[in-house]
């Protein structure tokens, strides 16, 4: 039976708003990307009788684009491997400033990132972001300068905050004026907690086909 194979949230093709945050990612001088609630990104977890463990929220401005990953319930230490980001704790994003939807390969606008809480820096006990190259793509997204990238991560009372703000130069084809619909795509992994999908799961290639990614509104 063709459809028990099919998640409920794939017969659902969502366009979700992102909220302009006038703030990004400065507040009196510091940095500061925490996201407030309305922000958040639902994953319509309860069609698939999934459970969510991260509240994932986005935010924009003319200045760049926000991603923050709130984990609840943590317990153990993570377990991070800069060199093996696929397969490390952490949240994999995929970002298509020019955000179609039609094409299985994906372009020069698309972009795969990897956000690590842990195992990055000298002593690998940091949090970091690593780009890698999507498989098949018909061109590849410029690699970006990773330390342009801002990185904060949070801890208080088992819950985790893990949050990147991207300058518009890390984003090839960034222009939300022209082109404010976006590809996007998440999964998260934790080797305590599971994992956690924007849609799909593992069953299907959202790696590599930005067919299967969902859109981005960005709304002023």
């Amino acid at each position: 039976d063709m459809m028990s194979i099919i998640p409920n949230r794939f017969l659902v093709r969502v366009s979700h708003p992102v909220t302009y945050v006038k703030r990004l990612p400065h507040t009196r001088g510091e940095i500061d990307l925490s996201l407030p609630e309305e922000c958040s990104l639902s994953n319509f977890a309860d069609l698939d009788e999934a459970k969510n463990f991260a509240d994932v929220r986005l935010g924009w401005n003319e200045f760049g684009f926000c991603v923050q990953v709130l984990i609840h319930g943590k317990k153990q230490d993570f377990q991070c491997d800069a060199d093996k980001p696929r397969t490390s704790d952490g949240v994999s994003l995929w970002i298509d400033t020019r955000g179609d939807r039609t094409s299985h390969r994906a372009s020069r606008t698309c972009h795969q990132f990897h956000l690590l809480p842990s195992g990055t820096g000298e002593d690998k006990d940091e949090p970091g972001i690593v780009q890698s190259k999507i498989n098949r793509a018909l061109q590849d997204a410029p690699m970006c300068n990773l330390e342009d990238v801002l990185i904060q991560m949070q801890y208080s009372k088992g819950t985790y905050s893990l949050a990147a703000f991207f300058p518009a130069g890390t984003l090839s084809g960034f222009d939300p004026q022209e082109h404010p619909r976006w590809g996007f795509y998440y999964a998260i992994r934790d080797q305590e907690l599971g994992d956690q999908f924007l849609s799909v799961n593992m069953d299907f290639p959202f790696s590599d086909d930005p067919s299967l990614w969902s859109t981005l509104e960005l709304v002023r």
